[in-house]
């Protein structure tokens, strides 16, 4: 048992090295069920938390210190529940999962831990306290004990809490200039503004990233707010943003700390660089795909905790640093294009997009929406008649004009499907008989997927 009372520098110093020692230890040692032979000295734990933070220990440091005061297994979370720091033994582990507080992706369901004590199935106590500063929440304090904590260690997790706050606080202020400053040399090089490659390979060093050879460029974007739901504050969608970019950071570094990943305010931005993906792979074999995909379901987990649904694209292979303003390119027009065809959380990758990618790589959208003006006319409006008259269209050219297979596709009377024929025919001209006419229609359609109306 750790003992803090009559706290000064050298009860202080006893522990913080006894944390650091209770870290390393096998589970056990900090027994989480036996009672307190006295309280614990709110004050003293609380000054010295504090003296830690003031002297740069790192967030573990402090976890571990929160740990060896209540005898307790830990955790720091984000605000949805991904772990920041984690002091849990194998055995707490094992009972959150029994006890379904922990998602497929390994995120712990904080949102099902409420205000009071959640008992799991070998009798543990979960505790769960917000994390925050008074502008911005931040995450979330979780302790398992097997017993109930007392009055002076339930004051004492609160005065814990606001120490993991300071702590985070200050990791965040210090992480913000240089993901800002790493973020701004990722946007010059993935717009080719960055110098020579040999230059790139050689800055990016510092930042303990790698370049160079088979890579890929990921864009992800947060989904827009469906209609009629409030799109938040400015604010609040900074917020969202900034916690989407810190799970992508989590989730890359946990495979890799030498990925590139930098938020761009409206997009995060990943280069995958492997020995798997190869330039020149053919569509249909994605490269890095399956990468790619346990990346995307870590990031989204089960919706849980807040998260927000996202969109990705995935720009091609490129050999070495000079085709990476391509690849994001690519990417980037992915993004946009599988959101627009196949609605939001959806993973695109360019070579996917068969026409649409031919359209997509048109850089001049008022051109293109010229050249669907003037093939489809009045049905290129925004008018709910010329948006079904586009959907019956596009059945009619998928099934070859067969009136009656598009009056079933449709669930219309084939009756209606025949005026509506005749409308088309007279709007566009003779689409069932003139087959480079139908052409230009369903190139013109596409266009609009891409580009919108």
């Amino acid at each position: 048992m750790v003992s803090i009372a009559n706290s000064g520098p050298e009860p202080m110093q006893e522990l913080i090295t006894t944390a650091g020692e209770a870290a390393s230890d096998v589970p056990g040692d900090l027994p989480g069920d036996v009672p307190r032979d006295e309280p614990l000295d709110v004050d003293d734990l609380a000054e010295a938390l504090a003296q830690q933070v003031l002297a740069n220990a790192d967030l573990g440091a402090v976890v571990d210190a929160i740990r060896a005061a209540l005898r307790a297994d830990v955790a720091v979370t984000t605000t949805d529940g991904r772990e920041r720091v984690t002091r849990l033994s194998e055995m707490t582990q094992a009972s959150l999962v029994k006890g379904d507080l922990v998602d497929p992706t390994g995120r712990l369901r904080v949102e099902r831990i409420g205000a009071e004590d959640t008992v799991l199935l070998d009798g543990s106590r979960v505790h769960r306290l917000p994390v925050a500063t008074p502008s911005q929440p931040l995450g979330h304090l979780v302790v398992v004990a097997g017993r109930e904590l007392d009055d002076s260690e339930t004051v004492a997790l609160r005065r814990a809490a606001t120490a993991v706050a300071l702590s985070i606080s200050r990791e965040q202020a210090v992480s913000a200039v240089e993901n800002k400053y790493r973020g701004d040399f990722l946007r010059d090089v993935l717009l080719g503004r960055a110098g020579s490659e040999e230059f790139v390979r050689e800055h990016v060093v510092g930042f303990g990233w790698e370049l160079g050879g088979p890579s890929i460029v990921l864009v992800a974007q947060l989904d827009p707010q469906p209609a009629g739901e409030p799109a938040g504050t400015v604010e609040e969608q900074r917020q969202w943003q900034e916690r989407f970019a810190d799970a992508w950071r989590q989730v890359v570094g946990a495979v890799s700390k030498s990925v590139p990943v930098a938020d761009f305010g409206s997009e995060v931005v990943t280069v995958l660089r492997s020995p798997g993906i190869q330039a020149g792979a053919q569509a249909g074999n994605e490269p890095g795909s399956d990468l790619v995909m346990r990346l995307v379901r870590a990031v989204a987990g089960d919706k849980g905790g807040g998260r927000r649904p996202f969109s990705v694209g995935v720009g091609r292979v490129t050999s070495d640093v000079r085709g990476l303003p391509e690849s994001y390119a690519q990417a980037y027009r992915a993004v946009a294009v599988g959101r627009r065809v196949r609605g939001g959380g959806t993973t695109t990758w360019f070579d996917e997009l068969g026409l649409h990618r031919l359209i997509a790589m048109v850089p001049d959208d008022v051109e293109l929406r010229a050249f669907a003006s003037d093939v489809l006319g009045e049905l290129a409006g925004q008018t709910e008649e010329a948006a079904a008259l586009r959907e019956t269209l596009q059945v009619l050219l998928s099934t070859n004009f067969n009136v009656a297979e598009a009056a079933r596709v449709q669930f219309f009377h084939y009756n209606t499907i025949r005026y509506r024929v005749t409308k088309l025919e007279r709007l566009l001209g003779p689409i069932t008989s003139d087959h480079n006419l139908r052409l230009d229609v369903a190139v013109a359609l596409k266009v609009l997927e891409v580009v919108g109306g």
